[in-house]
């Protein structure tokens, strides 16, 4: 159970339940994002050398404000990370996400 505090005096409470089953994760190693005017759109996909087909595991779609909320989250933790266990090495050839190197699986290329 977690606590949420949006911007209120305190009163307010959200309990937060984690079933089994999502407790156990789903596995990406491919995000494609898209955006419009009031949504951004994440697709996780799981990417399988040798084969050509990968399927999306999950959609989360959240709005501008969210997405924001969660780069700002994600820098956070990124930065206790790298504190904690050093600097994430990034792929050779890897331009800081403008031209990501080729995974070789075939097929379209994201960033993720």
């Amino acid at each position: 159970m977690a606590t949420f505090d949006p911007n209120t005096d305190g009163d307010s409470e959200l309990n937060i339940e984690l079933t089994p089953e999502k407790a156990e994760g789903t596995y990406a190693n491919l995000v494609m994002i898209a955006h419009s005017p009031e949504e951004f759109i994440l697709d996780f996909i799981r990417v399988v050398p040798g084969v050509q087909k990968a399927r999306v595991k999950s959609r989360i779609i959240v709005t501008p404000q969210h997405a924001k909320r969660l780069l700002n989250a994600l820098q956070d933790n990124i930065s206790r990370y790298e504190e904690a266990h050093g600097a994430i090495a990034e792929p050779d050839g890897d331009d800081g996400g403008n031209n990501p190197p080729p995974m070789n699986f075939g097929g379209f290329r994201g960033k993720a």
